[in-house]
């Protein structure tokens, strides 16, 4: 079993890339066979595993999240109660309701069993710049 704290600081909404730091911290803890289990430690961002070929799937994605849950000052939330945070806050937590804070990869041969195109993500989804906390823990099988 081992187990690391990784920082990424965020400009902004949209999707933070951390595959290799990940695969990194899998190779140094020379488990062969296990699970990487990654969470992340807030409620207004999340984690996904995305296409990491064409920056156009992240754009994307992040533009159809932006429309499904709009600003809380856009008239079509006018329901939220919660924006003492700002107009980005709430529809945030929705963001990440509708996602995910942890994710379980599998690990064999002492690296993650990804697939040829995918990546690990932070999904953020405040509009400021925001430093968020990862955990990635890997448990041998």
């Amino acid at each position: 079993m081992a187990l690391t704290l990784i920082t990424i600081e965020t400009a902004g909404s949209g999707l933070y890339e951390f595959t290799d730091r990940a695969a990194a911290f899998v190779g140094k803890t020379g488990v062969g066979e296990g699970l990487l289990t990654v969470f992340v430690r807030h409620t207004s961002c999340s984690l996904v595993v995305q296409e990491n070929a064409d920056p156009d799937v992240r754009r994307d994605l992040d533009g159809f999240f932006r429309r499904l849950v709009p600003p809380a000052d856009d008239p079509a939330m006018d329901w939220i109660a919660h924006t003492a945070e700002g107009a980005d806050d709430m529809p945030a937590h929705i963001k990440a309701a509708l996602t995910q804070t942890s994710l379980g990869i599998p690990v064999a041969e002492g690296r993650m069993l990804l697939g040829t195109w995918q990546g690990l993500y932070l999904f953020e989804h405040r509009a400021r710049a925001h430093r968020r906390e990862i955990v990635l823990h890997v448990a041998s099988g």
